[in-house]
């Protein structure tokens, strides 16, 4: 309800990652075999158990099960084996230096966070180009000289410690961050003391998924864990039965009070965040990672603390998203998708004691629109309103009453984001982009609506030489799709330009038109870059979303499949200079349309991906995927979960395309079973001579916080294995 430090979700490569202001959910799934050859590699042997499973009297072999443990002394053998071949096979392509050349040189720019405000202070975060990890900055006005708050790149040797976010006490003088190491999801948190620049001894530790709020008084903050996970099962082992709790400055973490659970419901996870006016704490509710959640509310004393109130339900009928947006007095503003699936504005009003009227009373602030409403803030006194329209930002801007006051007028067709702040506040920032755009950062005044640059990128890639449009394909059942699509000015639509198409396509995340540096490097490279705006993704509202989910998840890949069919009937490429890219739930959504149509395709490049659809539940947050995809203990989702799940369906005596799977050692949100069980099947099977090779990063997760020198050695690696798969020249 107000703008913290969030870094959590700032790649779209983990599942269920939320956008700003909306509701928390779930982050988005013997004998040695003969070794296979493909154009001189010879695979490690992977050996076969007899290990089968019956699903609804269907019996399903599982041969791999022994990779999913990633303890054992088999698993890491075979994981070194995997990345010999694979390091001595990208060591030999002769684009691998130019592309970590290139990458790097596009990489090498100042990169800014959205600034936000509390205690007095400014607060973003920056990196100067190269820097492991982005340094957090503050300063007491924007014209003062920048301090370092926190960097990162102190608390490791090799950049593997990231700050996972943060949240600064009211009077400025106290901040509690969050720190991931090696790319897992579990954090540590710690408190800092702004001034003197040193830690306080408070030390939290087994929090997921969960911000830090504190209460006015400044004497804690509530914050959410789970308990501590099995010895051996901290990367593995499910998480249920998330906490909320509230630490008080100078205590162990064995004192905590503990604010809300539920005992009954081991699905269900919790976070607090107090209101701007100190009078509530407000706990979301969610279960799974479905835009379906609760709200409870936590009422804290009139000197602004906590003394062990108990929680007062308002909704837990999780029958839609209810983001809270801001507390105007006794009326509690919401973002709701109840009865309106491209999303609406209401009030609850609120009695003396905090008990919410029947929801028949809830009035309408900004009733439903054409658009997808995204995210919603109250700051300045207005309600600054963020929409979709065919995946393209609008900003509109409401008074409390709900009457429309003006529209915030952006650069050109892109994706803004941002616009935190508190109810009071005078001023806002928020980032805008484009496929051809670096990032900007803009203030806006939020009584008065102007907008002023306050930072812009500067980097080697010249924008004047290159363009982006959006055009619109169907798809198999006539489904209307909108795709962008970027490349240097020029182009001639002769079918031969190497061409990278991007999706994701799930738990309700809108891709939208962004600055890459992956992006930019294909396009130096001389390449087209397009991203496809798929079903089951947030673009166009709830309906959107669930047209491609459980039973339904077949239209997504037929999307993709339809936009890769029309880049090449309109000459942009030919199949066999077609890649495909997505990562996480992407990475499923790659390794299932390769199975479908092996021959549509080039190059495909998989990354952290769901490849296991029948066993994804049993693993870390998982089970919370069931909400998009389904679940193999119910007969008709396993019916199509086995449909498509890419372990399962790989088809042998098809010639398939070269293939490069990618994940990480200590990705604790899709277990690096997925993928190794995928490419040991993959490696087996008689799929024609190109390469089927996995790259498994060290000391790296599902791709938050990853250090700037693993990002961009893996993607560059990616683009020079599709260069060198399509024989390009790489300057």
């Amino acid at each position: 309800m107000h703008s913290r430090l969030s870094l959590t979700a700032a790649l779209v490569v983990g599942l269920g990652a939320g956008a700003a202001a909306t509701a928390q959910t779930a982050p988005a799934p013997t004998a040695p075999a003969a070794a296979s050859a493909s154009q001189g590699l010879t695979y490690p042997a992977t050996r076969k158990v007899d290990q089968t499973d019956t699903y609804h009297g269907t019996v399903v072999a599982d041969p791999y099960r022994w990779l999913e443990d990633d303890n054992a002394a088999d698993t890491k053998a075979w994981v070194q084996a995997q990345n010999a071949v694979t390091d001595k096979f990208l060591a030999a392509m002769p684009q691998r230096l130019p592309a970590r050349k290139l990458y790097t040189e596009l990489y090498n720019f100042e990169k800014y966070g959205v600034p936000y405000k509390e205690g007095g202070r400014y607060f973003w975060t920056r990196n100067d180009g190269l820097q492991q990890q982005a340094v957090l900055y503050t300063a007491r006005s924007l014209k003062d000289t920048p301090q370092v708050a926190l960097d990162p790149n102190t608390l490791s040797k090799d950049g593997t410690v990231a700050l996972t976010g943060g949240a600064v006490s009211r009077d400025g003088r106290l901040m509690a961050y969050g720190t991931a190491g090696a790319g897992s999801d579990w954090q540590t948190w710690k408190v800092r003391d702004l001034d003197a620049g040193k830690d306080l001894p408070d030390t939290i530790e087994w929090v997921k998924f969960s911000n830090a709020s504190w209460t006015p008084d400044g004497k804690g903050f509530f914050y959410s864990r789970y308990d501590a996970p099995k010895a051996g099962e901290a990367l593995t082992g499910a998480n249920y039965f998330q906490k909320v709790y509230y630490h008080r400055l100078g205590t162990p973490q064995s004192a905590d009070l503990l604010v809300a659970e539920n005992p009954a419901e081991k699905e269900w996870g919790f976070n607090a965040e107090v209101t701007d006016d100190g009078r509530l704490a407000v706990i979301n509710v969610w279960k799974g990672s479905a835009r379906k959640n609760g709200l409870m509310l936590l009422p804290l004393d009139a000197q602004g603390g906590y003394a062990g109130a108990k929680p007062i339900p308002l909704t837990l009928s999780f029958d839609a998203e209810y983001s809270p947006v801001v507390l105007d007095g006794q009326r509690l503003i919401v973002k709701t998708d109840k009865d309106a699936p491209r999303g609406r504005l209401i009030a609850i009003d609120l009695d003396k004691d905090w008990q919410a009227k029947d929801p028949k009373t809830w009035t309408t602030l900004v009733p439903e629109t054409k658009d997808a409403l995204t995210a919603a803030n109250g700051v300045g006194g207005q309600l600054v309103l963020s929409y979709l329209q065919d995946a393209s930002t609008l900003v509109r801007v409401h008074a409390p009453s709900g009457k429309h006051v003006r529209d915030i007028r952006l650069p050109g067709i892109g994706t803004a984001a941002g616009f935190g702040g508190k109810w009071n506040d005078p001023e806002t920032f928020f980032s805008y982009t484009s496929l051809t755009t670096p990032g900007e950062i803009w203030r806006l005044d939020a009584r008065t609506g102007r907008t002023d640059l306050f930072k812009r990128a500067q980097t080697a890639f010249d924008a004047d030489q290159f363009e982006s449009k959006r055009v619109f394909v169907t798809s198999k059942d006539g489904t209307r799709l909108p795709i962008f699509i970027a490349h240097r000015k020029g182009l001639k639509l002769d079918g031969t330009n190497p061409t990278l198409l991007y999706g994701y396509g799930g738990f309700n995340v809108p891709m939208t038109p962004g600055y890459g540096v992956t992006a930019a490097t294909w396009m130096k490279m001389g390449g087209v870059y397009v991203l496809a705006v798929l079903r089951g993704g947030g673009e166009y509202g709830a309906a959107w979303h669930e047209a491609g989910t459980k039973l339904k998840k077949q239209n997504v890949f037929d999307d993709f499949i339809a936009a890769g069919e029309y880049l090449v009937a309109n000459k942009y490429t030919q199949p066999s200079k077609l890649a495909i890219n997505g990562g996480s739930n992407g990475g499923l959504l790659v390794g299932a349309v390769v199975n479908q149509r092996p021959e549509l395709f080039g190059a495909a490049v998989p990354q952290v991906g769901v490849m296991d659809m029948l066993r994804f539940h049993k693993f870390t947050i998982g089970w919370a995927w069931t909400s998009d995809y389904g679940s193999s203990e119910n007969a008709d989702e396993f019916k199509a979960l086995l449909a498509y799940s890419p372990l399962h369906t790989i088809k042998s005596g098809k010639r398939y395309p070269a293939i490069l799977v990618t994940t990480g050692d200590h990705d604790d949100r899709v277990v690096p079973a997925h993928s190794f069980k995928y490419t040991a099947t993959l490696q087996a099977a008689d799929t024609g001579p190109a390469p089927k090779l996995i790259r498994i990063e060290t000391q790296a997760g599902h791709g938050a916080g990853k250090p700037t020198s693993k990002i961009i050695e893996e993607r560059a690696d990616i683009l020079a294995f599709i260069a060198n798969t399509f024989g390009m020249d790489v300057k």
